[in-house]
């Protein structure tokens, strides 16, 4: 536990990431800076100019190829050098964006952690339980009845039709009943959030909680009465880990590699002296 705690230890992540910044520079020959005049091709950027190449070509270079490679890198490490000596990278949201992406990619390489316990994964579903909830389902028949066509008379129907249905049973045959709609009289297993978008929230939320082989009704929708009879009823719940883990683990793991970022710009942001200052209010 002891050990565990001290890996966990923002501090010597960033004492890891400077040590791998430095090493990262001295491999690359970046560390002599852009206003340096002395370019050093590392062994170590050959070797990586010579994998590019045998990635693209599948063969390796020749040495007229190889010495081509370097004399380009050679270029671009001098265009490179030149454009930030006059400022052509600042202020340039492209550049910014790419530099930023290019050191959140270090940082986080540097940061990794092993593979989260089962535990930590088990408190992470409990916690956004929301998040993976599986939604209930109903299936269910329906008879529609429109206000705007029967007015004040909608209601009485409904509960005319709900007296015959009663009698018929679950099985009553329905569609010569009720109004003219293009809502289906016959709704297989469908998510309650599935069932909100066609028939209206409050629809939803009333016919989850009728109880399944009986009509009832009048249940009021958006578009107007509808009596309904619950076919079948499957209640939300949360799986158990076993079945949803990779999500789970996808999502914990970008979750602590956010946090971790966020902690690791904290201590470099140390290092810098912040001064905002305040626009001066436009005129209308």
């Amino acid at each position: 536990m002891r050990l565990k705690s001290v890996l966990e230890e923002p501090l010597l992540h960033f004492l890891a990431l400077g040590a791998a910044l430095f090493v990262y520079f001295h491999w690359s020959g970046g560390g002599s800076g852009p206003t340096s005049r002395r370019i050093v091709v590392t062994a170590g950027q050959i070797n990586h100019l010579g994998v590019g190449f045998l990635k693209t070509w599948q063969r390796l270079p020749s040495d007229t190829e190889m010495n081509g490679l370097v004399d380009d890198w050679i270029r671009e490490e001098v265009a490179v050098r030149e454009a930030m000596a006059t400022g052509l990278d600042r202020d340039d949201t492209v550049i910014r964006r790419r530099l930023r992406q290019k050191l959140e990619f270090v940082l986080e390489d540097v940061v990794a952690e092993a593979a989260p316990t089962e535990a930590e994964l088990q408190a992470w579903l409990e916690t956004h339980a929301d998040s993976y909830r599986v939604e209930t389902q109903v299936a269910f028949r329906q008879v529609y009845l429109s206000r705007d066509r029967r007015g004040a008379a909608a209601e009485s129907d409904a509960r005319s039709i709900l007296s015959r249905l009663t009698q018929a049973g679950p099985a009553a045959r329905i569609d010569a009943l009720g109004d003219p709609t293009m809502l289906p009289q016959e709704i297989d297993l469908e998510r309650r959030s599935d069932i909100a978008r066609t028939f209206g929230q409050d629809f939803a939320e009333r016919i989850e909680t009728l109880a399944p082989g009986t009509w009832t009704g009048p249940v009021e929708s958006g578009y107007g009465l509808h009596v309904v009879l619950i076919r079948e009823h499957v209640p939300g719940s949360l799986p158990e880990l076993a079945a949803i883990r990779p999500s789970v683990e996808r999502d914990f793991q970008a979750d602590r590699r956010k946090r971790q970022l966020a902690t690791l710009y904290e201590k470099l942001l140390e290092n810098y002296s912040v001064v905002i200052e305040t626009p001066e209010k436009a005129d209308p």
